[in-house]
């Protein structure tokens, strides 16, 4: 299963709080779910445990019952649907809307004033118009409605409780969406689902930890190439200064390093410092070495 569908799952098991809580956790679910019409409510998940859930909280809001649910334990995406006229009036009525004057939704503030309202109002915004990436590939968490102005309120009410999202359309849809860890680290903890939050946290760790191995072990290769590279140069150099018969007329000091190069190729300039008799320091050791290579470039 996704990380996605198992976040749904966390955020299915809490126990069920108050009738005003799961008013709104049900205008969440309506106002981002399928569909949301004076004709019908439909809301379509392949979830078994969100099934679960969506019935006991329209029972809980609204004491209805769905008129059509899909056989318990059949696979695959399946529909909830309310299509009685009394039930949708009776809905539409606990929101402050009638259904048939409504022309477009809005998020009624009346009916989620209090802060554990807002949290359960979002939780249904994310149990049926949301989804969450595998932290191990990437950060990305969205909502999506196909209601412009339940997603400019709901993306303002985010702004009030503290988070800062963003916005864009997609395919005649509205997104809002987060990309930072932190920002979706603390969403999943607002609305019930801290184990996965956690995951999420343990995730980015490890990735960190991982990149920075990886920083550190190209950065070391990288010295490596240069230590060899440079090695190349000063052997090349020395190599051609004793071809020239040049080589006994240099001063000892630059015979001396040129031995010590010779004898030790692998080593870095520091390495060849601390081992050079007398010792001397890396930066000498490097002016002696860069004096060789420019006497057997004349």
């Amino acid at each position: 299963m996704s990380f996605s569908y198992n976040t749904k799952n966390e955020l299915c098991r809490p126990a069920p709080d108050g009738k005003c809580c799961a008013i709104a956790e049900c205008y969440g679910m309506l106002l981002f779910g399928n569909t949301f019409s004076a004709r019908e409510i439909r809301i379509i998940t392949g979830n078994q445990n969100l099934g679960k859930r969506l019935a006991e909280r329209f029972s809980s809001a609204f004491s209805i019952c769905f008129d059509a649910m899909p056989e318990p334990g059949k696979a695959g995406k399946q529909a909830y649907v309310v299509s009685d006229p009394e039930k949708l009036d009776q809905v539409f009525q606990t929101y402050g809307f009638s259904p048939k004057s409504l022309l477009a939704h809005h998020v009624n503030l009346g009916v989620i004033e209090e802060e554990c309202c807002r949290r359960s109002f979002i939780r249904g915004a994310f149990l049926t118009g949301g989804a969450i990436t595998n932290p191990e590939k990437s950060y990305h968490l969205e909502l999506v409605t196909d209601h412009f102005n339940v997603s400019r309120e709901t993306y303002s009410l985010l702004l009030d409780m503290g988070f800062a999202p963003k916005e864009t359309a997609r395919g005649g849809n509205y997104v809002i969406y987060f990309k930072q860890s932190t920002a979706i680290e603390d969403f999943l903890t607002l609305i019930g689902a801290p184990l996965h939050a956690m995951e999420l946290m343990s995730a980015k760790i490890e990735k960190d930890m991982r990149n920075s191995v990886n920083r550190k072990v190209n950065c070391d290769t990288a010295n490596v190439a240069k230590t060899v590279d440079a090695s190349v140069t000063q052997i090349g150099a020395i190599r051609r200064i004793i071809t020239a018969g040049a080589f006994e007329a240099l001063p000892e000091k630059l015979k001396q390093t040129a031995q010590l190069r010779l004898q030790n190729p692998e080593l870095s300039i520091k390495e060849l410092a601390d081992i050079s008799i007398p010792p001397v320091t890396k930066s000498c050791l490097n002016h002696r070495l860069r004096k060789l290579v420019e006497i057997s470039n004349v």
